[in-house]
């Protein structure tokens, strides 16, 4: 049996599929905002930090770092969110893959976390 070249579920080009994209992105901040309370919690701690790096008297190289790190874990946290819900769309069972997967997310968050702190550490220093 012949293989479609394309997947059927895929159907746009072009600016049809731009638009659609956007608008799944955004679905997927609404759905993260409500559903995920690390996730808020992230966004305030980067709108803390970044609206305090406009006030510092400090060299743009520095605001740029700490802007990206906050950037960094907001996508972090974006992703991890969505291995958690894929991993428990999977199965509730308890499962010692699942738990790795959904513990290398939060793994990877920690580091993020780490990076800010280290960042501002080493700007405030």
């Amino acid at each position: 049996m012949k293989q479609p070249s394309t997947n059927s579920l895929k159907g746009k080009k072009g600016l049809r599929r731009i638009i659609n994209a956007g608008s799944y992105s955004l679905q997927g901040y609404v759905a993260a905002w409500r559903n995920e309370a690390a996730f808020r919690q992230i966004l305030l701690l980067a709108a803390i930090g970044i609206g305090s790096v406009l006030y510092l008297q400090i060299p743009t190289t520095h605001r740029m770092l700490i802007i990206l790190v906050h950037m960094i874990s907001i996508i972090v946290e974006l992703l991890n969110s969505a291995i958690e819900a894929a991993v428990d769309h999977t199965s509730l069972e308890i499962n010692v893959l699942a738990k790795t997967a959904k513990d290398m997310g939060s793994a990877a968050q920690l580091t993020a976390i780490a990076a800010i702190i280290s960042i501002w550490t080493i700007t405030l220093w």
